[in-house]
């Protein structure tokens, strides 16, 4: 019975989604008698702090949000910006006749679900409606076939939440004490800290060697029809441009003597052949040119010729992660803002759910496959059977399916109607799934043996190999990209000239190459996710904002689109692994993934579990039903089983120790509650020196050469003499925000509450520098403003410093100046004179781009970066990127620049502050109190939005 029938008896449904986009949507499927609200998310959780904890709650309970005492009972709160909503939900419901609780049908939806009906507590039939799409068919299907709440989800989904809050709760204290006020740890977050910086670690230990080899250009002879060679082989990787068979091709040198030619993979980290046998030859630039001088005259010949068949198969349909990855290569996405255009495209109703772990499609999605492969492709390029494809993630919830296009038919990408990067990603997606459905890509792959004796007497062997794909099969679709920019492509194909065993060849050329190891690439986004998905860290559903979230806690920048560590992750991560060991060991965060699902699937017990990981193995406990990886201890002492014992007995965490790094030449960094620092020798002892490091400095880039450089750099304070006023010390120093004078007020001075005193402060001109400014440039500066005058009626005109340069201030009228020295120098009548021109309304002639970067991908317009009132940014003119931290106009690339335009554009566009316009209403001067006070209520409520963001953000960061 279809719902619109059932809505005609009468009766009247409330549906409950998450977000108001999806209930537009699925309203639009429903029939009268339906009626679909937002929850907008989640309307309760833990508190956010004791203030919203319920007064009967005291001591740890209040801290934690959890009574740890009482089996870890958690205290859940209506989120103050929800409490609004959850009255309009009650009001709906109390006029309906049935609840259909339609959140996502993953676990945090059903956790979602569970609080509605906690909180409703409705008194009318309730049923769990469950979809992976948003069509007409799905819907109408979800409603007719509803099911109970699954219990076991919510209680997984629960313990993950108190885990979390404990752990960050817990843990984020001792980093504060230890290393720096408002840092977090947090399950996930802290061990993918710790893969970045030992990946750093890595990096800074890592030397370079120098290796080289000979590239020889062979010919067979025979003349190629239609003009000259049609190819050739460099690094392995030319492009067939003509005739198919070349008549010239170029091989590596591979062996000499029955030695092998070394390579890069034959060195380790310390620059250093890893195996020191004799059957690999090192060759250093004097020997490859000895033996590119003893063959120039050489004869060749064909040693051997192997041929196999080449055999491609398609790639599995997109879950989560590998969407995340190849929306990075393809598209220059970051993870959060693939999720971001994939959220749009599934409560549009364009794709199905879009964070999932499974690789399946249902019987339905298959057969829109095969038809679109037929009709696009033809019969020639699918296969008899329809492809399945296993699961390759661990615990991975299968009942979803992959990410596909929804419905029955899935629609080409140019049927959608949809622009910019929802129609990239649809197409990325679209042409992923009918590609997997296809037949292989079948052709050969060749290698070719090459032999010939130097004047020395030494036999030298070069290699070459190729491939030639004979049919394309689903490559004709779709080819997955690569991490390495400098990969091979499975579609790329390299063809070599028709050749037997024994042919002669001649050596046209025989260049000499040399090359340098490099040390392991850093992580990008799409790679990190790929490490963490294969060590089954945390859930990938949460990969994206987990990375957003060391991306804003400053524990991360990115550099390009290479995840860099700041110097303040080394040192939380230097803390955690020798004081917390096990809490960032890989195989334990694994471990605890495991048991948590345990618990979702009913095989272990959630309060014994959370027991032995706060409180530790206790007499009597029940392992099994605990779980193995619930015993949290300590790196350096397993003893200590328990969370709580661990995060109390901190007497053996030394802060200047854990914060501390040596450099070499007795320089060591040093990471402070105001930033890193490098420093030599004892403070206040003779010779000490100190040196600021830059905010957008890579810590493999802190060599000893650069440190010494930034030693030798003024640093420190400048003393430049008393006031002749006040008789304060006033000295130059070097901030965040760059050089800037201040006087050193007498101690006792008080520095807080009624009574404090501020000292005078003022940034230096663009025209100073610390080693050059004097105390009279020093008091003149913090004398501003400077008060030019008063106009006719009477309004005081000041000079000014400020952010974006010099001006004049006349009450609320600003007008710039054109140099710094006007704030000094400019009379009374030249302000006035200025304040005569008209006010220019207009935009001032626009400034030469900083740099130019290419042609946006999605835009097709020219990207350049440009100098903007809050600094450097990409623009394609129509979309804004401020620079972030770590980015800079030189080293800035086309695909950082592309990422940047993609995150805003998947923001969307500013929402309006409509709150500020509310409030500036005044209401008239007699109308009653009440009347404002409802207008206050209201403006309050429009500010909502707000609170829920840093709700989110303090959700994530636990995690």
């Amino acid at each position: 019975m279809s719902p619109t029938s059932e809505t005609a008896q009468g009766g009247r449904r409330l549906v409950i989604v998450e977000s108001p986009a999806k209930a537009k949507t699925i309203k639009g499927y429903l029939g009268p008698g339906y009626v679909v609200e937002a929850s907008v998310g989640h309307i309760r959780d833990l508190p956010n702090g004791a203030a919203e904890v319920p007064d009967e709650y005291t001591g740890e309970v209040r801290r934690l949000g959890v009574d740890v005492e009482n089996d870890f009972e958690p205290i859940y709160v209506v989120n103050a910006d929800k409490k609004a909503q959850v009255r309009k939900l009650k009001q709906l419901l109390a006029e309906s006749d049935e609840l259909f609780l339609a959140t996502d049908e993953d676990r945090e939806g059903e956790a979602i679900a569970w609080h509605l009906q906690e909180v409703l507590r409705p008194k009318v039939p309730v049923h769990r409606m469950v979809f992976h799409e948003i069509t007409k068919d799905a819907i109408r299907a979800a409603v007719a076939n509803p099911r109970e709440l699954n219990q076991r989800m919510v209680d997984a989904q629960e313990t993950r939440r108190i885990l979390d809050r404990l752990y960050g709760y817990e843990v984020s204290p001792v980093l504060w004490k230890k290393v720096m006020p408002k840092l977090s740890a947090g399950r996930v977050q802290s061990v993918a800290t710790r893969l970045v910086v030992e990946r750093e670690r890595e990096r800074i230990a890592f030397r370079s060697a120098e290796y080289w080899d000979l590239t020889g250009t062979f010919a067979t002879g025979r003349g190629v029809a239609g003009g000259s060679a049609a190819t050739s082989l460099e690094g392995g990787g030319g492009r067939r441009e003509g005739a198919s068979d070349p008549s010239t091709f170029t091989a590596r040198l591979s062996a000499v003597d029955g030695r092998r030619i070394a390579q890069g993979r034959d060195f380790g980290a310390d620059g250093q052949l890893k195996s020191a046998s004799g059957q690999t030859l090192h060759l250093d630039e004097a020997n490859a040119r000895a033996l590119a001088a003893a063959l120039a005259d050489s004869a060749f010949a064909v040693r051997s010729v192997e041929s196999k068949p080449y055999r491609r198969s398609p790639y599995a349909p997109f879950r989560t992660t590998t969407l995340q990855q190849e929306a990075s290569r393809k598209l220059g996405f970051g993870a959060k803002a693939t999720m971001q255009v994939a959220q749009k495209l599934y409560e549009n109703g364009f794709i199905t759910y879009m964070r999932t772990d499974s690789t399946t499609l249902s019987d339905t999605a298959v057969a829109a496959a095969r038809a679109q492969v037929t009709q696009l492709y033809g019969a020639d390029y699918l296969p008899e059977k329809p492809r399945t494809y296993a699961g390759k993630v661990k615990n991975a919830q299968e009942a979803h399916e992959a990410i596909r296009p929804s419905g029955d038919r899935f629609r080409t990408p140019a049927e959608t109607g949809l622009t910019g990067d929802q129609f990239r990603l649809y197409e990325l997606i679209w042409k992923r799934t009918v590609a997997s459905q296809m037949k292989d890509a079948t052709g050969n792959s060749v290698t070719v043996k090459i032999g010939g004796r130097a004047s020395d007497g030494r036999d030298a062997e070069f290699s070459a190999s190729g491939k030639t794909i004979t049919f394309h099969g689903f490559m004709k679709a779709y080819v997955e990209g690569a991490d390495d920019p400098n990969a091979e492509l499975d579609d790329r194909e390299r063809r070599l000239p028709q050749v037997t065993e024994g042919d002669a060849l001649s050596a046209d050329e025989m260049s000499v190459d040399g090359h340098a190891t490099k040390p392991p690439a850093r992580y990008t986004e799409a790679s990190l996710v790929k490490e963490l998905e294969e060590r089954e860290i945390g859930r990938p559903s949460t990969y994206a904002s987990i990375i957003g979230t060391i991306l804003d806690r400053g524990y991360v920048f990115k550099k390009g689109t290479a995840l860099v560590p700041s110097f303040l992750s080394f040192a939380v991560v230097n803390l955690l692994e020798k004081h917390f060991g096990r809490l960032v060991d890989y195989d334990f965060t694994a471990r605890m993934e495991d048991d948590l699902d345990r618990i979702a699937r009913g095989e272990a017990q959630s309060v014994p579990w959370l027991k032995r990981f706060y409180f530790g193995t206790q007499e009597g406990d029940d392992a099994a039903g605990a779980g193995a990886a619930s015993d949290a201890g300590n790196g350096d002492g397993d003893h200590l089983g328990g969370l709580k014992e661990l995060v109390t007995d901190l007497g053996a965490i030394d802060a200047r120790e854990i914060s501390s790094f040596p450099v070499g030449n007795d320089i060591k960094l040093r990471v402070g509650k105001y930033g890193p620092y490098i420093e030599r020798g004892e403070k206040d002892a003779e010779g000490y020196q100190k040196g600021d490091i830059p905010d957008d400095l890579a810590p493999d880039e802190l060599t000893v050469e650069y440190a010494e450089e930034l030693l030798a750099k003024p640093s420190g304070d400048f003393e430049l003499g008393a006031d002749p006023v006040s008789g304060n010390q006033i000295v130059a120093k070097h901030g965040r925000y760059g050089p800037y004078v201040t006087e050193v007020l007498p101690e006792g001075t008080p520095k807080t509450g009624k009574n404090a005193v501020k000292p005078r402060t003022a940034s230096l001109f663009k025209s100073m520098s610390l080693d050059t400014v004097t105390l009279d440039d020093a008091l003149k500066l913090m004398s501003l403003p400077r008060v030019v005058g008063v106009d006719a009626e009477g309004v005081e005109i000041t000079a000014q410093n400020g952010r974006y340069g010099p001006y004049l201030k006349k009450g609320t009228d600003s007008r710039s100046l054109t140099s710094e020295d006007q704030i000094f120098d400019i009379t009374l009548e030249e302000a006035l004179a200025i304040y005569a021109q008209p006010k220019q309304r207009g935009r001032a002639a626009a400034k030469p781009p900083l740099k130019e970067l290419g042609t946006d991908p999605v835009s097709g317009s020219p990207v350049v970066v440009k100098d903007g009132r809050f600094g450097p940014y990409v623009t394609d003119g129509e979309t804004n990127a401020t620079l972030r931290t770590g980015d800079s106009v030189e080293d800035i690339t086309p695909e950082r620049g592309y990422e940047l335009l993609a995150e805003k554009r998947a923001k969307g566009p500013a929402k309006k502050k409509t709150a500020k316009k509310s409030a500036a209403k005044k209401a008239p001067a007699k109308k009653a109190a009440a009347t404002k006070k409802a207008a206050a209520k209201k403006t309050t409520a429009k500010k909502a939005p707000a609170k829920k963001a840093v709700a989110a953000k303090k959700a994530a960061a636990e995690e």
